[in-house]
């Protein structure tokens, strides 16, 4: 073991020895990701968000709602016994920031979808202590009183097709008359659902006579979790 004496105690030769060996890891590492179009095997269900989402996701970043609530649930017992089932990179494929993280004063959303009805959410956001006493959010009651113009919704669209998600033209074109029609109780949804399957509609904020960032949020909260029907699948499947 004389060599290996002889490079301990040589520190420039010990140095290209640990520069090569980092580079060669590195490339193994890097060079097969250049081979396959994606990391991230897509999962049935999983779609861009609607245009009433979108929005509601851009209320959650701005209010920073992630600051308090990850949308990450791990793969532990306790945690899929509370949330259900762990977290997969394809339902975050479409987010961008993605909203997985450790941080939680309140808990994961990541499941939040159908678990609890658009009059809660409401109240909820409006006076969140009256519904947990313990409750350390701040209201968010002034986002009824916010109107939402659809009007700029299509850049929206557009921004996110330039990242990569497949918002096709129609869905562009056709982007604020969804985004209003999504919230209108007496709406004809074919089209919406045709594009955006599974999307939650009618009267989110209580007031069906205006589109208001409350509409938006609670929309957004509502499809967290609903896209994929893990019900259809085993977890080897997911591991894959």
């Amino acid at each position: 073991m004389d060599w290996h004496a002889r490079i301990e105690r040589n520190g420039f030769i010990l140095l290209i020895l640990i520069l090569v060996t980092v580079g060669i890891g590195g490339i193994v590492e890097i060079v097969p990701l250049y081979t396959i179009d994606t990391t991230i095997e897509e999962v049935e269900g999983v779609r861009p968000y609607s245009p009433l989402e979108l929005a509601g996701r851009d209320v959650y970043i701005r209010e920073g709602c992630y600051v308090c609530h990850s949308q990450m649930v791990r793969p532990f017992r306790d945690e899929i016994e509370r949330y259900g089932h762990y977290s997969i990179a394809a339902e975050s494929m479409y987010d961008h920031p993605f909203q997985w993280g450790s941080k939680r004063t309140g808990p994961d959303l990541a499941r939040v979808g159908g678990k609890y009805s658009n009059e809660w959410h409401v109240a909820h956001l409006i006076d969140p202590r009256a519904i947990v006493p313990e409750s350390v959010m701040p209201p968010y009651g002034f986002l009824v009183d916010r109107t939402l113009e659809p009007n700029a919704i299509a850049d929206n669209l557009r921004a996110n097709i330039a990242v990569g998600v497949p918002y096709t033209e129609d869905m562009v074109a056709n982007a604020a008359a969804d985004m209003r029609a999504q919230a209108d109780p007496d709406a004809d949804f074919s089209g919406l659902l045709e594009r955006y399957p599974n999307a939650a509609t009618g009267d989110f904020d209580g007031d069906p006579e205006r589109l208001t960032e409350m509409d938006a949020l609670v929309a957004y909260l509502q499809i967290l979790g609903q896209m994929v029907d893990f019900s259809q699948y085993s977890t080897e499947d997911l591991r894959q």
